[in-house]
């Protein structure tokens, strides 16, 4: 039986806006196993490309097609169009108002996350949000309690969470074989020249005319149109969490998940910008936080946009120490505790990969399987970043509050 209600929405069109009452299906429509997907992509930018040639390559064997599109920049919309076939669309409120659409791609910047997934959620389409799963801890609180009012499946796009390293290792972490574990490590870092996450800004770019400025700022302050915050706006706190948010949340989701962590107790970050100083980046090109998990471990995560030698990635227990590798991981037991013990080693099915990340929500569509990063788990790594990125801005120890759900200043 289709359960409907009636919401209010506030929709822009050429950047005014309008207020409609739109009917939304929060089951979404009854799929046979068999049946067609069709798909809606929201944000059609450099991350949406990949999406959408993976799921081109999905169409024949995964039974996928990419229906309609949405982007604010006209350039941007008549190239998903050329590439897909889709439809498009310039407000995202009517490509969810298409009943034959089944999930959204939303591969936006991260501060129009939450009100898309929302409105999405309220349409009844079933969704594949890109990380992170929003901007703020109090909008993740939202995404949570409305996805867990409805039927609809939400996938994160924390894509290496469909490689299975991660889920075997919170087994064997499960069944004691590091031990006590006690702390653990990871990194992202890269090497830039002249300027970090910084590149060639496309002049036929044009304010007024082929871009709706104001559409694209929506729930952030509103500031004059710039080119380097709509290119690069992973540099501005604006729309970004910067290191934390874009690559810190691949990176922590992974230790959550083999250490079947929630919330941190505390988290801290330091860092800065000590090599691009002459950068108009907002974010640090350096940037290092660690979070304490009750009753531990601790989790270090660091990352510089200035040198990309990386660290290794383990899990260090009092007995054992697992490492994650290329081809999945090794336990190697600790010295003291070496009698009687042998190495683990663990090859991976699956990887850190969008087509399979797809496939996987397509099955929970269809079959209802399992989410790999589903929006309990989106939420998890969400809190930890925001955490840390607060902690730098502030200067502060951020502490979790656990009855209110709520970072606070320690």
């Amino acid at each position: 039986m289709e359960n409907t209600n009636k919401i209010s929405r506030r929709a822009f069109v050429s950047g005014t806006a309008a207020s409609v009452i739109i009917t939304a299906a929060n089951a979404g429509r009854v799929l046979g196993a068999n049946e067609r997907l069709r798909i809606g992509v929201i944000g059609c930018g450099g991350m949406a490309n990949g999406h959408m040639q993976a799921l081109l390559r999905m169409k024949e064997n995964d039974n996928v097609e990419i229906a309609a599109l949405c982007d604010v920049w006209q350039k941007r919309l008549d190239a998903a169009v050329t590439l897909t076939g889709g439809k498009p669309y310039k407000d995202y409120r009517a490509l969810l108002d298409q009943k034959e659409i089944d999930y959204v791609l939303i591969a936006t910047p991260e501060h129009w996350h939450a009100k898309m997934t929302l409105d999405a959620a309220d349409a009844g389409k079933h969704i594949y949000c890109e990380k992170p799963m929003t901007y703020s801890i109090d909008e993740s609180k939202k995404v949570v309690k409305k996805i867990q009012q409805t039927k609809v499946k939400m996938q994160v796009g924390v894509q290496g969470m469909s490689d299975d390293s991660y889920e075997t290792a919170r087994a064997y972490i499960a069944e004691g074989a590091l031990g006590k574990v006690v702390q653990a490590q990871i990194d992202y870092s890269r090497n830039h020249k002249g300027d970090f996450w910084a590149g060639q800004m496309d002049t036929d770019l044009k304010p007024g005319e082929n871009l709706d400025w104001n559409a694209w700022l929506g729930p952030a302050p509103k500031r004059p149109f710039d080119p380097d915050r709509f290119f690069h706006w992973r540099r501005y706190w604006d729309y970004s969490g910067g290191i934390a948010s874009d690559l810190f949340v691949h990176r922590i989701t992974r230790m959550i998940k083999a250490l079947d962590l929630k919330f941190p107790e505390r988290a801290v970050a330091m860092g800065g910008k000590w090599e691009f100083t002459n950068s108009p980046a907002e974010i640090p090109d350096t940037f290092d936080m660690m979070c304490d998990y009750p009753g531990g471990p601790t989790v270090i995560v660091i990352s510089s946009q200035a040198n990309d030698t990386p660290i290794p990635h383990v899990i260090r227990g009092h007995q054992a120490t697992l490492e994650f590798n290329r081809e999945g991981f090794i336990i190697r037991p600790q010295g003291l505790f070496a009698e009687g013990r042998s190495e683990i080693v663990h090859k991976k099915t699956g990887g850190e990969d969008v087509t399979l990340h797809h496939r996987n929500l397509c099955d929970a569509i269809r079959t209802g399987a399992a989410l790999k990063c589903d929006v309990m788990l989106g939420y998890y790594g969400l809190v930890a970043v925001r955490m840390a990125v607060d902690s730098y801005r502030k200067k502060k120890y951020m502490a979790w509050d656990a009855r209110r759900e709520k970072a606070v200043e320690a």
